[in-house]
């Protein structure tokens, strides 16, 4: 369940000379037919199933990592460069999956091959071809946890208010899907997929072919706004490997890179019941996700971090430290001290949303510090030092976390103006990858949509959201640190 033994530097060179590489030029866009790449369903009623099968098999018998023709050498791209938790999530998976596909099409001799989708908004259970066990099956493997990712499904970013796109901007697309229901899915499934190792799973690749229709069908609504490819955002380039590269302007949409889905509508609910197998192979019946409540967890008994300043930019206003998340849903109380509160006060008052239009390079820039003329201006949840266990590591459940349920009674579970993100063994393995070994979440608009008044304390809980495998009692994951930050960022 770990990546191989090819650190950056060695992947970096080991694929210089990489003649697979040579053919896969980016193609004159628009000079060739678009590709509809198709639901799986439909998908394996087509000339292309056996293809794919064909294709992946030969990528798993290429043992030599090196070679693009093989499926770690594709694992390893995305192990090394792939941002998580980062922006432009969406544009580097949406030219991933292109040159994977080109590359298929290169050891087909099949310039019309394409690669399917998964809608499990629709079909929430995984298709049986990756579930079969019988042997020589190229999408199967073992270690998944759940076949069914009911549980991660969410309509949260499919709200009418989620209008802009990218991260720096107020309600926007990208960090909500990515945190639900993108990384949620990888969490129940399980297994490679609860790791940056996560393409060692073909189901992976159905997976973000969904995400990335996903994408494509929420910009295509009349509300929505995205930077245009004009913009300072898309300036710049994506790198998959040495001498493979991607303009971002090219991810700007399907069609640049001549492909669409055969489906572009978003999802208008989630299915009405979901038919989950149970570990004794029996069905139990799922109502509606939104149909679910939420009570505040009872508070952990965890040890209170005193405020400091963490760089010149970003201060904490305190926390929690040794947090373990285990089976048990549990709520974290954060004290303020009354220097805290006032300074959190003015990071609300100041933070100023932004927009897909004026979340421009410029205005997310940070200032190196704090001053009179450039104040704390947006607050974080940050986790610090988050890791799995042994038990955690391999997947099959999540964490829901909110900010400042109430004590009493119970909510809607569909978020707002609750709902801070999701964390699990695959944020775990993300946090690895991160320059500072944390993980941050948002605050400022929720702490501005909750317009509390006493500020002397707050209260994250982490609830606990399992698929239809019983999974052991235990510890999951380890915080180190649960912190509230404030920081001169804009968002």
């Amino acid at each position: 369940m770990s990546p191989s033994n090819f650190n950056r530097r060695s992947f970096i060179q080991g694929t210089a000379s990489t003649i697979a590489l040579a053919s896969l030029p980016v193609k004159s866009f628009g000079a060739t037919p678009v590709s509809i790449r198709l639901e799986w369903q439909q998908y394996k009623t087509t000339t292309q199933y056996a293809k794919f099968l064909s294709v992946v098999a030969q990528m798993k018998a290429q043992t030599n990592a090196k070679l693009a023709t093989s499926w770690q050498y594709w694992v390893n791209v995305h192990v090394n460069y792939c941002p998580h938790d980062l922006p432009y999530f969406f544009a580097w998976h949406r030219a991933y999956l292109y040159y994977l596909e080109q590359q298929m099409r290169t050891m087909l001799n099949d310039q019309t091959f394409t690669l399917p989708y998964w809608d499990y908004y629709k079909y929430p259970t995984m298709p049986s071809e990756f579930t079969d066990t019988a042997s020589g099956n190229p999408l199967f493997v073992t270690g998944r946890m759940n076949n069914n990712v009911y549980a991660a499904l969410t309509m949260a970013p499919f709200n009418k208010n989620i209008v802009n796109f990218q991260r720096g901007a107020s309600n926007a697309f990208e960090p909500i899907f990515e945190s639900a229901p993108h990384d949620p899915v990888h969490n129940i499934i399980g297994g490679y997929m609860a790791d940056m190792v996560s393409p060692t799973d073909p189901i992976f690749y159905l997976h973000h072919a969904n995400v990335d229709r996903l994408w494509h069908a929420w910009m295509s609504q009349p509300q929505t706004t995205m930077p245009v490819p004009t913009d300072a955002y898309w300036s710049g380039s994506f790198t998959y490997a040495k001498g493979l590269t991607m303009l971002k302007q090219k991810c700007y949409m399907p069609a640049n890179l001549n492909y669409d889905y055969a489906n572009i509508q978003l999802p208008t609910a989630l299915p009405p019941q979901a038919e989950l197998e149970n570990e004794r192979g029996g069905i139990i019946r799922v109502q509606s996700r939104a149909e679910r409540i939420v009570t505040r967890p009872p508070n952990g008994n965890f040890k209170a971090s005193a405020p400091r300043a963490i760089s010149a930019n970003k201060h904490s206003l305190g926390g929690v430290t040794d947090v373990e998340l285990t089976e048990a849903s549990t709520s974290a109380v954060v004290p303020l001290a009354s220097t805290s509160s006032t300074a959190l006060r003015g990071a609300i008052t100041a933070y100023k949303p932004l927009t897909s239009r004026t979340a421009t390079p410029s205005a997310l820039a940070v200032p190196e510090t704090a001053t009179a003329s450039t104040p704390f201006q947006s607050v974080q949840l940050v986790l610090d030092g988050l890791t799995s266990t042994t038990l955690g590591a391999k997947g099959g459940c999540y964490y829901n976390l909110y900010l400042n349920l109430p004590a009493a009674g119970d909510v809607d579970s569909d978020y707002q103006p609750y709902f801070i993100g999701t964390c699990g063994a695959f944020e775990a393995a993300g946090v690895m990858h991160s320059p500072d070994g944390t993980l941050s979440y948002p605050l400022s608009d929720l702490l501005r949509a909750q317009g509390i008044t006493d500020l002397s304390q707050v209260v994250i809980s982490a609830v606990r959201v399992n698929g239809q495998t019983k999974l052991p009692k235990g510890k999951y994951l380890n915080i180190r640190e649960m912190r509230l930050q404030i920081s001169t960022a804009a968002q």
